[in-house]
């Protein structure tokens, strides 16, 4: 049985970010991964009806976990209130991943939604810290192994201990 993963759609070369680009890290991996229909490429923002480009957002002080307990707010850098969009796009992401079957994700790192090892301040300063975006705490929280798009040689050493074999070929 093959572990599917939930890709960002960024990551596939999609210009889905919140300028209008993408991160593509579309390696022989994921291409491998790819053609085993592995995985499930989703864009959490664009799913909850977010556009394309959109002002740049940030979790004020906090990180995904607050905001999906209701104790922080996500705001974008015009001031405007995003959170709700920001809790539905992990919902979305979660849903996405149980009715695929995923058990691991691969998200882009320092987003509000699927940042895994770090995310922005809030002060839009462009300053880093360690913490997780919504959609990557929801689906941790739901036992969803989460990898940033630095982490792909571990995820490719945990897909590798579930399935007993090498998948780099």
């Amino acid at each position: 049985m093959i572990n599917k993963i939930l890709v960002s759609a960024c990551l596939m070369g999609f210009q889905v970010r919140y300028n209008g680009t993408e991160k593509a890290k579309v390696s022989t991996q994921l291409a491998q991964w790819q053609q085993q229909k592995r995985l499930v490429i989703h864009c959490p923002e664009l799913a909850a009806g977010m556009s394309v480009p959109r002002p740049p957002a940030e979790i004020m002080f906090a990180d995904g976990t607050d905001v999906l307990h209701d104790r922080a707010r996500i705001v974008e850098k015009i001031g405007q209130d995003v959170t709700e969009h920001y809790q539905l796009a992990a919902w979305l992401a979660l849903r996405a991943a149980q009715e695929s079957g995923c058990r691991a994700a691969l998200l882009t790192d320092g987003s509000p939604t699927c940042g895994s090892q770090h995310i922005y301040d809030g002060s839009f300063n462009n300053i880093r810290k360690a913490g997780t975006g919504v959609a990557a705490s929801l689906l941790s929280e739901h036992g969803i192994a989460v990898f940033s798009e630095a982490q792909l040689p571990e995820l490719i050493l945990w897909i590798e201990e579930r399935e007993g074999k090498s998948t780099c070929r």
